[in-house]
């Protein structure tokens, strides 16, 4: 375990999965992320790559060929080489091995740093073309966190607000986590949308046509906030399991599957098209306040 420190910030990373595992507020004594606790959900914030969501038969077909795929990619689940530390800096890598080639036949680089500034920290994503040819990717955040802030206080107390008012369909996916064609109205020029214990019962919402480039995390009863900003992701998921004292805010760059539509990896859904010897960056924000 790692830790990067400012005035106002302290944060926590481990190796496994380049993973954030605790993002506390020193000033207010709050714990910000959720703390994994696997009766609900046994993660923190892991980070999507090089798929988001689940893929037809868990697998990716690439140049006619099949690879096996698990939802969310295997970045999760692998072990990041430390690169540098500071006492407000952290950076991760990890490179093709013998195993991902197996699963993802391309070489390349893919970097995780974690950055303070002020009351910011800045995740910061990096994945390079070593190969000779082009590569295709999609990369997401998952971050969970801890929703009430504050003793005393209930889910329903806390609301989503969106940088810009919004009329937003939710794009629904099947029990299998493919996306079935439903889409259903769930915020009509408005810039809030109010969290409940069950509002996720079907699943995440999905947002593929969202103006917002930020979401806050507000209560009706205390001043505290947390905004997540995502300038550049085209995809918003927002998840929590059932009566689960969290929510999830998911920027994606991708997506998963629709229900029976089989495809070349190149041709999926959001996915990224890296030129070899190029060198794709993107970052998103928390900024607690």
């Amino acid at each position: 375990m790692h830790s990067i420190e400012n005035e106002f910030l302290r944060v926590s990373i481990r190796e496994f999965g380049a993973e954030l595992t605790s993002v506390f507020d020193k000033k207010n004594n709050i714990e910000h992320l959720w703390n994994a606790d696997e009766l609900y959900w046994g993660w923190h914030a892991p980070v999507l790559f090089p798929v988001v969501g689940r893929c037809l038969n868990d697998e990716i077909t690439i140049d006619g060929r099949k690879y096996e795929m698990e939802k969310h990619g295997f970045a999760r689940k692998s072990n990041f080489k430390l690169l540098e530390l500071s006492d407000n800096k952290a950076v991760f890598s990890i490179t093709q091995t013998e195993e991902t080639l197996k699963l993802y036949p391309y070489k390349f680089e893919f970097l995780i740093g974690y950055m303070l500034n002020g009351h910011k920290l800045v995740c910061h994503y990096e994945v390079i073309n070593h190969d000779d040819k082009p590569i295709y990717f999609s990369l997401g955040g998952h971050p969970a966190f801890a929703v009430p802030f504050l003793s005393g206080e209930t889910y329903e107390d806390y609301y989503l607000q969106f940088e810009q008012v919004e009329t937003l369909g939710r794009h629904y996916i099947d029990t299998e986590g493919f996306f079935n064609g439903i889409t259903e109205r769930v915020m009509d020029n408005t810039d809030k949308l109010p969290l409940q214990r069950h509002m996720f019962s079907n699943d995440a919402y999905i947002f593929k046509d969202l103006k917002s480039r930020s979401v806050t995390i507000r209560s009706h009863k205390n001043q505290h906030s947390l905004k997540v900003s995502f300038p550049n992701y085209n995809y918003l998921g927002i998840w929590a399991k059932v009566n689960a004292p969290y929510v999830c805010i998911e920027p994606w760059l991708g997506c998963a599957d629709t229900a029976g539509k089989v495809t070349e990896f190149s041709d999926k859904e959001g996915v990224m098209e890296l030129p070899t010897g190029n060198t794709f960056t993107s970052a998103i924000t928390v900024e607690i306040e």
